[in-house]
This record gives structure tokens, sequence and C-alpha cells, in this order.
């Protein structure tokens, strides 16, 4: 459950920052945001670059404790046992200068709500949100919800006056390629301002002087480039030469490399993330496939493709031994883990073979694979092992490996039979996945769920794990639904993904699980 720390006085006075030594960070990763308005997309690399410039009410710290950001404290009502209370900071400012006040919180938990937000899937058991007065907000949920702090670790606050001025009180509509003010442009309250901006190029961040956290923070970088590059290779190059300084997600292939490099320094720690694969197996029939039914929608060809997928051999040869294979998609740092459900099971290729004989695919078919390549760790590497893989029982893949911004606009647009995606579990409770991957898609729920499949089951229990205060009758629902999904194979588990920074060796910076690099922590060693 939520774990509240509250910043203590010792802890700020060790960490005060040291602006005459600030300087410039550049930092690089493969890929660039998809986008700056703060309530459109729920994905990592978009994170971690809207936590530098905006502030959200909780956040998750370097150590993945949870941390007051803008509220100072947080706790559940004494008269009614439906509603949380958030004490909002006082004195904090915008930017452009707006004060911030619980009428911004309010605004942006509701913003985060409407349908073009991928947020909103965090926010479904809210009724109401509403200020109590300038400095306190009360949010009452449709039933008790012990988690719903946990939630709100990646929901970033707007100056709702901003907001107005500009025409952008609804999120972008993502999917639809809309463009709006938000998507170039923000006025967070962060460590961080906007100097520049060129998508997929270049932006560039300037220190906040203003940031109320300014003395419990080193803040010690008064410049942040943030160039992305979509080739290994060339972002290794760059770090190696000196043109780049942070590197986040270091390739696997030169870990040791860079290692042994003069001037530079890992960082290494498993992330909370884990690589699957999903399929359609709701449809009449597939869009890529030349048969004119649904493979995927046999149980038996899904269990043949987890027998013939070998996560072993990808650990082995794609991933040099940096991942941890896996048979659930959620990570050990999550509740509701189980290592008995996580073991793999072994490749058997035989069984496999005779499998897709009893569904009636024992001449295989073809079907079309889309991939990230400027995602994950080793996306298309790993993608192009799956091909190889299911070639072995008959199914000829047809590998579409893009960028990820087209990965998944059409994701989102349900355009896939097979592909790759990733998964991280901020509020590290097994409800978030259930509430994304599992449940039927619809409304507020089920909103990356682009398999097809709908378990009434699996929703009730859903919805329950979401209200339900008793912890040990908790587990129990998240136990009961566990076991349901894992029998259905609705998803082909690949790995739990490692992380490697990479830096200039006199840069002070740990690994963080959640892989969002708050760098108003990171210093600069004398």
């Amino acid at each position: 459950m939520l774990r509240k720390t509250l910043l203590a006085t010792a802890v700020a006075t060790a960490m005060l920052a040291t602006t005459a030594n600030a300087e410039t960070l550049r930092w690089t990763r493969s890929a660039d945001g998809l986008t700056l308005d703060p309530h459109s997309q729920n994905e990592g690399p978009t994170h971690a670059l809207n936590h530098q410039i905006f502030d959200v009410l909780i956040y998750q710290d370097m150590d993945v404790e949870y941390q007051p950001g803008l509220a100072t404290d947080w706790y559940v009502s004494e008269d009614d046992p439906h509603v949380w209370v958030f004490e909002i900071r006082e004195g904090v400012t915008f930017h452009e200068g707006q004060a911030l006040t619980a009428d911004d919180v309010v605004f942006s938990l509701n913003r985060a709500r409407h349908e073009n937000s991928d947020m909103r899937g965090l926010l479904t058991s809210i009724k109401e949100v509403r200020a109590a007065d300038d400095y306190r907000v009360h949010v009452e949920t449709h039933d008790p919800n012990p988690l719903l702090p946990n939630n709100l670790t990646n929901l970033f606050i707007m100056s709702r006056e901003w907001a107005e001025e500009h025409g952008v009180e609804a999120p972008q509509d993502y999917a639809a390629g809309e463009e709006t003010h938000a998507v170039r442009n923000a006025n967070g309250s962060g460590p961080f301002r906007v100097q520049s901006r060129e998508p997929d190029v270049r932006t560039v961040l300037v220190r906040n002087d203003d940031y109320w956290g300014i003395d419990h923070y080193p803040m010690e970088i008064s410049e942040l480039i943030y160039t992305p590059i979509e080739s290994a290779a060339t972002r290794v190059a760059a770090l190696l030469s000196g043109e780049v300084d942070f590197l986040q997600e270091a390739p696997v292939q030169d870990i040791e490399r860079l290692a042994e490099a003069d001037g530079i320094r890992n960082e290494q720690g498993a992330e909370n993330r884990t690589i699957f694969l999903g399929m359609d197996l709701g449809s009449a029939e597939l869009r890529s496939a030349d048969t004119d039914d649904n493979p995927f929608a046999d149980r038996r060809v899904r269990e043949a493709i987890n027998l013939a997928v070998d996560q072993t051999t990808i650990q082995r040869a794609v991933m040099r031994g940096n991942s941890q294979p896996a048979g659930m998609i959620a990570p050990p740092f999550v509740n509701g883990y189980s290592e008995e459900m996580d073991e793999v099971i072994p490749t058997d290729l035989e069984r496999a073979n005779e499998l897709m004989a009893e569904a009636g695919y024992g001449d295989g078919f073809r079907v079309t694979l889309n991939c990230p390549n400027d995602r994950y760790v080793n996306d298309e590497q790993i993608c192009q092992a799956v091909v190889s893989m299911l070639a072995r029982i008959g199914i000829t893949v047809d590998l579409v490996a893009q960028t990820r911004s087209v990965h998944f606009a059409e994701l989102a647009r349900e355009e896939y039979d097979f592909y790759m995606l990733g998964w991280g579990v901020p509020t590290m409770d097994s409800e978030y996945i259930f509430n994304y991957l599992y449940h039927t898609k619809g409304g507020d729920r089920g909103s990356w769920n682009f398999t097809g499949y709908s378990d009434e089951r699996v929703d009730e229990l859903t919805l329950e794990m979401g209200s339900e205060t008793d912890e040990e009758a908790r587990n129990a629902m998240i136990a009961e639904a566990w076991e349901i999904v894992h029998d259905d194979i609705v998803y082909i588990p690949l790995h739990h993904q490692m992380l490697t920074w990479s830096m200039r060796d006199d840069i002070d910076f740990q690994v963080q699980s959640e892989n969002t690099p708050h760098f108003k922590y990171l210093k600069f060693k004398d």
C-alpha cells in the first residue's frame, strides 16, 4: 500500500541547492516524449519528460518512495471514508507566474478524467473533485479507494488560467492526431521551464529558480538539453565522444564497452516493466492473416505460441543477460506478484505443433507482428527472434517495426492483430494492470486492452479490488484474477526489463526502477 514519507528538515538541509556549481546536462535516449500535454498519454518517455516540467501531488523519488509534491499531506476524511483530503502546498507559482490554488488541482484532475485522456483509467473510482478552500481538495470516490494516492504519481497539475487562455481545457486527442497549444508548449510548476521544443529533435529546459523545492533538492542543473537519438550506435558514440552526458537505457550490446570506457560509468537495476506480446483474440477474423477466421481466438493456438517462444534464448542471445524471463505481466515489485506464476514454461515444440494441429492449423498461417523499434530495450531485435521461433510451428510472421509514435497511434486505433507492448506499474499494485490490460475495453476501463479479451469475473474482480479495504480479502481477489487470465493465456510474457543508465563519471545519479530520471536529484561530483 501507500508509503507516505514526508521530507524531513534534516534531509532538506542535507540537499540544499548548490547553484554555484550548476551546469548544463545533455540527456539522450531512443525516443522523445509523445506530447507535452500532461494528460494525453500514459506512456513512459512522455512522463519522464513531463516530470521535469510539471509537478504532481505525490511523486515517487529515486528510491521509488512516495514523497509530497504539490500535496503536503493526504488522508481519508474522518467524516466520510469515501473522501480523500489533499492539503495543497502554498506559495507555489507556475512558470508564467500564476499562483497555484486548489482550483488548479480540481481542474487538472477533472481534465485527466476527460474521454481524450489516457490517464482516465487511473481515476475511474472518482465521483467528484471539489475545492474545500484555496489550499484543500476533497476527492470523493464511489466506494472507499485505498489506492487513490498511488494513482496520482504521474497525474500532472496544470494552470486552469493558462489552459483557458490557450483553449486547451480538454486533453489532446492523440489517436486522432490532434494538434493543440499544449502539445508543444507547457506551463508547469516543476523544476525546469521549457525554453525551446522541437519534437523528436531537441528540447531545451532551463532551471526554474522560483521552484518551490529549490532548497530541498540539489538542483545543480542549470540547463537540460534533451536530444532523442533513435540509433543505438549513434547514442553510444555521442556519449563516448562527449556530445552527451547522460544516456538513458544503454543498449545491452554496449553495456560492457561503456563500463570499460574512460570517463564513463554505468548505473544498473531492475525496471518496473514487463515486455510481452498481445493478440487480437476477440475479432471473428484477423486483418493480416491468410485465414478466414481468427486463429488467436483458439486457446490452443495461444498455448502453442507460448510454448514456441523461448524467453531464455531471448534473454541470452538478444538481451545479453540483461532481462529476467517472465511468466506473468507483473514484475516482482508489484503487489499480487507470484513467483510460481512468473515461472517460465519450458519450450516444447513437439507439443506446440500438436496443439496447432488440434486447433486445425497444422499447416500454419500467416500474420503480421507490429513492434516499436525505439521504445523498449532491443525491441525490434526481440521481435525478429520471435519471428524465427514461431516459424518452427508453422506460423509465418511478417514483421513491421516502426517508430513508437506511429506504433502507439495505430495500436490505439485497434489496427493490429499481433503486437509488442511493455507495461510498468507505477501504483505498485496489480489493480492497475487489470484495469488497463484485462478489463473489458469500454468507457474508462480496459483502455490498453487491444486483445478483445472479456471475462465477466475478471471485470468484477477488477472493480472489487479497487475498493476493498481489507488487505487479506483484496489480495485473494487479485490472486483469483491472476489465475483466470494466466490460464486463459491472454498475453505472451517475454521478460521483465533491466535498466542501465550510462553517464559521465563525475555524475552522481542512481537508477530509478520506474525509469524516470528526476533530474532535480542529480549531483555533480567535485
